[in-house]
């Protein structure tokens, strides 16, 4: 049996005892998991440190180390987000709906945890701790398979929330770590369908793509991010420009960024004027001729642009003649995650929620707030951007599924 066979099994083998532990063992689990946190944060940073340093060894972009970097304050708001799941209701048993059929059969469809769930990501050792929790509250068993670049960090962390939980008296397999980085064991993992129930990918395109097309477990999609804002003719220049700068600067490397601007040509020169005195050559922009009139661009914008998730102070220009040109390229060149029009129209608004796909749709607010814990879901396993089974941040009830349960007294079927 492989490295990767012996997790899986262990994992298998917890799921059993994991689904049968009540709510208060749960939340009291993860009470731990929230103090053990913030008293090993020392530790917590010191092995972060670690991984910060390599990455800047290997060249790793400021954007991209901002995501890798844990300190006292980020790691307190993990311990927060794992006690605001604690608070949240248990999503597991509650009964969706039922009926009794005329031979006297009571049927009830009621939610359970998925099983097993592994989730691959990249380089956001947050990450770790939202899925672990998530999983644990909702009932399942997660498996975590991070990037090399967090190896350090997520060791920690995994360790530190395997202690708490089998403390609390949960089985401590209810949280593992693939502690093997590698390409060949990403390979090996994707296929472990015999143990793994749910596979969850985050990240960006090429681990997505990698996850989906080789995986042999079922896959819920999540994670790319090539948002939009289209600034309408009818829009306040100023409250377009602070989404704008918002969407892209704010924290440019998580998948809820803006990565396009799409102008009214109507309004690009006060919009871009006003935009281009806001970033002031902060933000790095490719656009297309007409609005390399009114605001600094490096060069001009490629379709190859256009459908690029940059995760940095990066962004493409496009102006369009009217909402039709804006919602025919948000629908060619987005991954249905989140878009955004800023309009004075209610006309214009209705009809880019109608029909913009994609699992978020804003008016007039940045896309920033696509996120579990401002939805108000305490935290979030991902933002799957697919249409089966969960779409948006994934909180607690979208990881879980259902089952029949039926009660007879001796019926059998004529």
């Amino acid at each position: 049996m492989t490295y990767l066979e012996e997790l899986g099994c262990k994992a298998k083998k917890a799921e059993a005892a994991i689904r049968g532990i009540s709510q208060n063992t749960k939340n009291l689990a993860l009470a731990a998991v929230a103090d053990s946190l913030v008293k090993n944060a020392e530790l917590i940073i010191s092995d972060n440190q670690k991984d910060i340093e390599n990455a800047k060894a290997n060249n790793m972009s400021e954007a991209m180390q901002d995501r890798l970097r844990l300190d006292m304050k980020r790691i307190e708001a993990m311990a927060e987000g794992v006690r605001k799941i604690v608070e949240l209701p248990d999503p597991v048993g509650k009964v969706w709906g039922g009926k009794e059929l005329p031979n006297g059969l009571k049927i009830v469809k009621k939610s359970v945890p998925l099983g097993v769930v592994g989730i691959i990501f990249e380089s956001r050792p947050n990450v770790t701790v939202d899925a672990a929790a998530l999983c644990l509250k909702s009932g399942n068993v997660s498996v975590l398979r991070g990037g090399s670049d967090a190896i350090n960090s997520n060791k920690r962390l995994v360790s530190i929330m395997r202690e708490a939980i089998s403390g609390a008296g949960v089985d401590e397999n209810a949280i593992n770590l693939v502690e093997d980085t590698s390409r060949e064991a990403v390979g090996e993992f994707m296929k472990l369908n015999r143990y793994i129930d749910v596979l969850i990918p985050r990240g960006g395109h090429g681990l997505i793509q990698n996850v989906v097309n080789n995986s042999t477990i079922p896959v819920i999609q999540t994670g790319e991010g090539n948002c939009s804002v289209y600034v309408d003719k009818s829009a306040d220049i100023e409250t377009a420009v602070n989404i704008v700068d918002n969407g892209k600067t704010q924290r440019p490397s998580v998948c809820n960024a803006i990565e396009n601007i799409l102008v009214h040509e109507d309004a690009a020169e006060e919009f871009l004027r006003a935009l281009d005195k806001k970033w002031n050559g902060k933000v790095k922009i490719y656009g297309d001729a007409a609005a390399s009139k009114y605001i600094k661009t490096d060069r001009e914008a490629t379709e190859e642009d256009y459908k690029t998730e940059f995760l940095d102070y990066v962004i493409s220009v496009k102006t369009v003649k009217d909402i039709s040109e804006a919602i025919d390229f948000i629908n060619t060149y987005g991954t249905r995650h989140s878009e955004c029009i800023v309009t004075s129209e209610l006309s214009n608004a209705e009809r880019f929620q109608r029909e913009v796909d994609a699992a978020a749709v804003y008016v007039n607010a940045s896309t920033r707030f696509t996120d579990g814990g401002e939805f108000g879901l305490g935290a979030e396993i991902g933002i799957s951007t697919q249409k089966l089974h969960a779409r948006g941040p994934m909180g607690l009830e979208e990881m879980t599924s259902y089952k029949y349960l039926i009660n007879g007294n001796g019926q059998i079927r004529q």
